[in-house]
């Protein structure tokens, strides 16, 4: 079972983000679960939310506590929640900034974590620019689906098409498909430096 944990702010689409990913995993024949947390339920405020996907039934109900992956929707978080409690080591990170992990002051507690498991995407600029909304969201679903290799953009995509239509439906599959190629050309370049 793979387990994933979106940190953001009301607003931003960390429901919905955790819902369409658990789509996408349905779209390729696994099983997969999605449910949120929330503290004080209004616009700006810290949410998190889950969402499992595996081969076989889940019946797991609890919170995610020792995650294999992160997207942090809202880098202001990192230092205003422990984003980080019970990530597994050499565990999947996906930030939306354009900040390296270093900028982020992150360099020291990631060094010894495989390089090609971190990453940052500015996935507000790229909803900006495809969706003309900042909600990064979506962008990050396709920055994910490259960086872990757990579900892959075409499944992201129909899990798009399911929830938008139209205009904002083409945005976001142009913006997920944006930030899929950003995050494969950000982990060559990883790898090559290693």
């Amino acid at each position: 079972m793979f387990q994933i944990r979106i940190h953001g702010r009301g607003g931003q689409g960390v429901v919905t983000a955790t819902e369409m990913l658990s789509i996408a995993a349905f779209e390729e024949g696994r099983h997969a679960q999605a449910f949120p947390s929330f503290g004080s339920e209004r616009t700006g405020a810290p949410v998190v939310a889950f969402c499992r996907i595996a081969d076989k039934e889940i019946r797991l109900r609890e919170p995610i506590m020792e995650p294999d992956a992160l997207i942090i929707q809202d880098p202001t978080l990192l230092h205003q929640v422990d984003v980080f409690a019970g990530l597994k080591p050499g565990g999947y990170i996906l930030i939306n900034t354009n900040k390296t992990f270093d900028q982020l002051g992150l360099g020291d507690y990631v060094r010894d974590w495989p390089a090609e498991r971190l990453c940052t995407v500015a996935a507000t600029e790229i909803a900006m620019k495809h969706v003309g909304r900042p909600v990064p969201n979506v962008p990050l679903l396709g920055g994910f689906a490259a960086i872990s290799g757990i579900i892959k953009l075409e499944s992201v995509i129909k899990a798009i098409s399911e929830k938008f239509s139209g205009k904002v439906m083409d945005g976001n599959i142009a913006a997920a498909t944006a930030a899929y190629q950003q995050v494969l050309r950000e982990i060559e370049e990883a790898r090559q430096s290693a």
